[in-house]
């Protein structure tokens, strides 16, 4: 593998994608079947169509404000996730960040193996022991990325995402002229504050990665480059696809997750539970590739060994972690509910340090490109580690995860984190470059001797 996928340099232009594979890459990974199902559980819960439609646009709105500079940040530097965090976290910071990648990604690798298990069981009524029929998924969909981002854009690009959107655009179409206009102003037994708050935690824990860095690296660094296939991606995957769920339920009545599934196959196959079958393996396939890719990333970034040993390792992790979390009845939430604060938390203090503090100070954000050694970093950063331990804190604790915190649930958990955390880092890192009379304090060792120029014009401003 050519400087093992790049996962320790920036990935040159010439190995960049266009937007279209980059936009099918990503119509995988935020278009999974989890995303029908939820919209059964929203018409439950009382929600009205024009509530759950208001609410999922607001939620996307949300995420783009997030992702497309998460995503230019990653087109821009041509780095991973964790090789970001490297100059801005210190050593220890950016081991933080790097670990927290891997659980993340292995529990999300997890629970696909799960739904997938659980998936085709339903429609082959299987007499397979799940727990084990969901450990061997688990293995097995670790194929494509022996085969670096080739084998996991390939996959996405050529096979999964053209067979998604086909039957994303079928099955909504064909539930949309089929509910009645009725349905547009029934009456909603959900108060719309907290319809926002639960579709959003939704929305916001399955197509919130917090690692775009480590896909969109590929991609060419231009903001037009991002905008459009985060929007196209977004509006199948986050917005036809819940709202297909609910007019399914609106016509049929039918909640219930076995139901749900059974009643999928019967309405966009015909009950040929092969094809919905093939179109469930591959959903589940293609966003596990992305999964377990980032998770290799990370642990690149912990130590560097031959791809296909890490591949190895982290496949025999993600087994072990399906084990873990198969008996526990809120794996869903807890992994939705963590993942979309731990990661882009440190995105945001990322976003910052390359979109408000270098331009503030004259500099370009290209300069963060560079990969320093661990031998060049202190140990710690403090105004990126302080701000992201703020910013995690206030997410977890108003979220009511945590037993007994029920009552602190209020408003958006991750969008509060994540302003949290970037408020506090840019302010913390202006008074701080201020005072320093240089950009990166204390991080000079971590720059190239050619920015030397640079922190004296910086300093005679600041003397200004």
């Amino acid at each position: 593998m050519t400087s093992q996928d790049f996962t320790n340099h920036p990935v040159p232009l010439s190995e960049r994608r266009g937007g279209l594979i980059m936009a099918l890459l990503w119509i995988t990974m935020v278009t999974v079947f989890p995303n029908v199902l939820v919209g059964f559980e929203w018409y439950k819960l009382g929600m009205n169509l024009p509530e759950v439609a208001a609410s999922l646009v607001t939620s996307c709105l949300i995420i783009l404000a997030y992702s497309i500079p998460a995503c230019f940040l990653g087109s821009t530097t041509g780095l991973t996730y964790s090789l970001l965090s490297r100059s801005i976290f210190g050593r220890w910071g950016s081991w933080f960040v790097s670990f927290n990648s891997i659980w993340v990604s292995t529990g999300w690798y997890a629970l696909n193996a799960i739904f997938l298990a659980e998936g085709l069981r339903g429609l082959f009524s299987l007499n397979i022991d799940p727990l084990c029929f969901a450990t061997v998924l688990a293995v097995l969909m670790a194929f494509n990325n022996f085969f670096g981002f080739k084998g996991v854009a390939n996959f996405a690009g050529y096979l999964a995402a053209p067979v998604l959107v086909i039957w994303v655009l079928f099955v909504f179409c064909k539930a949309s002229m089929n509910c009645p206009s009725a349905a547009l102003i029934e009456a909603t037994k959900v108060p719309p504050a907290h319809a926002l708050t639960v579709v959003s935690s939704f929305v916001l824990g399955i197509a919130c990665w917090g690692n775009e860095a480590d896909y969109w690296r590929y991609g060419r660094p231009k903001w037009s480059a991002s905008v459009l296939p985060l929007v196209i991606s977004l509006l199948l995957g986050q917005i036809l696809f819940p709202i297909t769920g609910w007019m399914m339920a609106r016509l049929f009545g039918v909640t219930e997750y076995a139901a749900a599934t059974k009643l999928m196959n019967d309405y966009a196959f015909g009950g040929i539970s092969l094809i919905s079958a093939t179109v469930l393996i591959i959903s589940y396939v293609a966003v596990n590739d992305a999964g377990l890719y980032g998770a290799i990333n990370a642990a690149q970034n912990l130590k560097e060994f031959p791809r296909k040993d890490c591949v190895t390792a982290l496949t025999i992790a993600g087994a072990l972690t399906t084990i873990a979390l198969f008996g526990y009845k809120q794996n869903f939430e807890a992994v939705a509910a963590l993942s979309c604060i731990f990661l882009p938390c440190s995105t945001v203090i990322m976003m910052a340090e390359a979109f408000v503090i270098l331009p503030l100070f004259g500099r370009s954000t290209s300069e963060l490109a560079r990969v320093p050694e661990f031998s060049e970093l202190p140990a710690l950063r403090w105004p990126a580690v302080v701000s992201l331990a703020i910013g995690i804190a206030a997410g977890v604790l108003t979220s009511g995860f945590i037993p007994g915190t029920a009552t602190w649930q209020i408003g958006i958990p991750p969008l509060q984190a994540w302003l949290i955390s970037f408020l506090t880092y840019s302010a913390w890192r202006v008074v701080q470059c201020k005072l320093d009379g240089n950009l990166v304090s204390s991080q000079s060792s971590t720059l190239s001797r050619t920015t030397a120029p640079l922190a004296e014009t910086i300093t005679e401003r600041t003397a200004d």
